[in-house]
C-alpha cells in the first residue's frame, strides 16, 4: 500500500514538473514575442515623431513592418506561436495559481483571466495576419477601437459602461506606471542570477519603460471617456491615435519621442523578463 502511494505520489510530481516545464517554456516565448511587439510599435512610433507620418505604429503597423523582413512569414508565424505560449502561461496561472505568496488568490486568478483573454486576442490577430499576409489581422487599431465604442454606446446604459470602461483604462495605466517606478517587478525577477550592471539596466528599461506604458494606456483612457462623455465614437483612439496626440502637446514631437522611446526600453525589458523572471 505504501509502495502504490508512494509510485502514485511519484507521478504526480512528475506530471507537475512537465507540466511546470512547458508552462515556463511557454511564458518565456511569450514574453519574448511581446518584447518584439514593442520594440516595432516604438521604433514606428520614433519614425512618426521624425516627420514619418505615414507610418501605423500600432500592432498591425509591428506585423506590416515584420512581413517585409527577409523570412518575414517565419517571423510572424514565430510571433504569433509565441503569444500563443504567453496565452496558455496566463490560462495555466487562472486554473493553477501563479508564483508568489498570493498566487492562488482570487484577485491573482482575476488577473490571470483577464490577461489570458487579452492575448489570446492577440495571438489570435497575429496567427491571423501570418496566414492572410496582412488581410483580416492588419485591420488599424484606431478604427477597431471606433466600433467597438460605436457598438458600446448603442447598448443600454452604453454611455455608462464605455466612460466606466475607459476610467478602468485610466486607472490601469496608473497602476503600470506606479508599479514600474516602485520597481514591484522586482518581486518577479531572479534578481541573484544578475550581476550589478544587469540589474541597473533592468530597472533602467523597467522602470523607463513602465511609464511610458502606462502613460499610454491612461491616454487611451482619457480619449474613452471623452467618447462616452460627447458620445461620439470617433473620439475613442487606438494605439495609433494615441501616440500621434502626444505629438500634438505644448511639447510637440518631443513628448512622443520620449514615450516610444520608453515602449523600445519596455520591449527590452520583455526580454529581459523572458530571461530571468520567476514562472
Amino acid at each position: 500500500m505504501n509502495t502504490s502511494a508512494m509510485a502514485q505520489g511519484g507521478r504526480i510530481r512528475a506530471r507537475r514538473a512537465a507540466r511546470g516545464s512547458v508552462t515556463e517554456g511557454a511564458a518565456r516565448a511569450g514574453l519574448a514575442a511581446r518584447g518584439v511587439i514593442y520594440l516595432l510599435v516604438g521604433a514606428l512610433a520614433l519614425q512618426i515623431a521624425f516627420g514619418d507620418k505615414g507610418e501605423q505604429a500600432d500592432r498591425g503597423g509591428a506585423l506590416a513592418e515584420l512581413s517585409q523582413k527577409p523570412f518575414g512569414a517565419v517571423l510572424l508565424w514565430a510571433l504569433g506561436i509565441g503569444l500563443v505560449g504567453m496565452a496558455l502561461w496566463r490560462l495555466s496561472e487562472m486554473l493553477f495559481g501563479s508564483v508568489g505568496q498570493d498566487g492562488r488568490s482570487a484577485r491573482k486568478r482575476l488577473l490571470a483571466t483577464a490577461r489570458f483573454v487579452f492575448y489570446a486576442f492577440v495571438a489570435y490577430s497575429v496567427l491571423s495576419f501570418a496566414a492572410n499576409r496582412g488581410g483580416s489581422g492588419s485591420g488599424s487599431s484606431d478604427r477597431q477601437s471606433q466600433d467597438a465604442t460605436a457598438r458600446a454606446l448603442e447598448m443600454p446604459a452604453g454611455q455608462w459602461l464605455v466612460g466606466a470602461a475607459g476610467l478602468a483604462i485610466v486607472a490601469a495605466g496608473g497602476w503600470i506606471g506606479v508599479r514600474a517606478v516602485l520597481r514591484k517587478y522586482h518581486d518577479k525577477l531572479r534578481l541573484g542570477q544578475m550581476s550589478p550592471r544587469t540589474r541597473r539596466l533592468v530597472d533602467v528599461t523597467g522602470v523607463a519603460g513602465g511609464v511610458a506604458r502606462g502613460l499610454v494606456f491612461a491616454m487611451a483612457g482619457v480619449f474613452a471617456v471623452r467618447a462616452a462623455v460627447d458620445y461620439e465614437p470617433d473620439r475613442a483612439k487606438g494605439l495609433d491615435d494615441t501616440l500621434r496626440s502626444f505629438a500634438d502637446t505644448p511639447l510637440g514631437p518631443w513628448l512622443l519621442v520620449f514615450v516610444a522611446a520608453g515602449l523600445v526600453l519596455f520591449g527590452v525589458f520583455s526580454f529581459a523578463m523572458a530571461r530571468w523572471r520567476r514562472v
